[in-house]
């Protein structure tokens, strides 16, 4: 019983003093400090704690008596007190917002692609991948196991690129000079995320994140290829004599305007 006693907030001294008035009420300080075997000094400031909590009463008299709260009443006083705690902290504490998820720079192609096969690896629901055609290859076989443990898996190349995985987007690849880094973003669970370049005149390199920003801009450019995806398939002649090839006619619009697409 000390043990249950302790755990509604009262002393171990507390606990044997209240048990001792449990069992034998109208008890004065002596009495009940030759019974738990401990000072009167520390008995007496027990039984003033225990008064304090509302577990014991007083008898006025000479000497003073101490009698224990029934069990019952003094649990309901604990359970009320401890409820208006409980809502005076859920109501005027604010949760503190969390640290912001880091930003993980990679740099060689070695660790570059390390850190791409563990994301791959643990990825549990969903793995995007836009990427060049050449850099695939690397981790075709992880992208492969994870479609059949019946992960959704979705691969948008630049260039062409033949495979066994079941969802994939190709983009024709037009004049890009051979310095141009080759861009590689992955995204798993729509959490987990690189951003990484290959090739071209800058060494081999990523972003790794959790942060949900990156996230959501990686999903809304998969979002926007997907869509004009389809509406290139549907309605590619049209878009073609309206803004020319590779929407020239549109880039040059903007260009005029100051927007650089280069």
């Amino acid at each position: 019983m000390i043990e249950h006693l302790r755990r509604i907030g009262l002393s171990d001294l507390e606990a044997r003093c209240y048990l001792t008035l449990h069992e034998e009420s109208h008890l004065s300080g002596y009495e009940v400090a030759k019974r738990v075997s401990v000072s009167r000094t520390n008995v007496y400031a027990a039984l003033r704690a225990l008064v304090d909590k509302g577990g014991c009463r007083i008898i006025d008299g000479d000497p003073v008596l101490y009698d224990a709260v029934p069990i019952n009443q003094f649990a309901q006083l604990l359970k009320s007190e401890f409820e208006d705690t409980i809502h005076v902290l859920s109501t005027e504490l604010t949760t503190r917002p969390q640290h912001a998820p880091g930003f993980y720079s990679w740099n060689g192609a070695d660790s570059v692609t390390q850190a791409i096969r563990r994301l791959v690896v643990n990825a549990t629901q969903t793995i995007v991948v836009d990427a060049w055609a050449e850099d695939l290859p690397q981790v075709e076989g992880l992208l492969l196991d994870a479609q059949s443990r019946g992960i959704t898996v979705v691969v948008i190349t630049l260039g062409e690129w033949n495979t066994d995985l079941d969802n994939l987007i190709q983009h024709m690849r037009y004049d890009i000079p051979p310095s141009t880094p080759r861009k590689f973003t992955l995204l798993c669970d729509s959490r987990s995320s690189i951003i990484a370049n290959f090739g071209g005149q800058m060494r081999p390199s990523a972003l790794e994140t959790e942060h949900p920003a990156v996230a959501d801009v990686l999903k809304n450019a998969f979002y926007h290829d997907v869509i004009m995806h389809n509406i290139e398939g549907d309605f590619g002649s049209e878009l073609t004599g309206r803004y020319g090839e590779q929407y020239a006619n549109l880039r040059g619009f903007y260009e005029q305007k100051g927007w650089t697409f280069k």
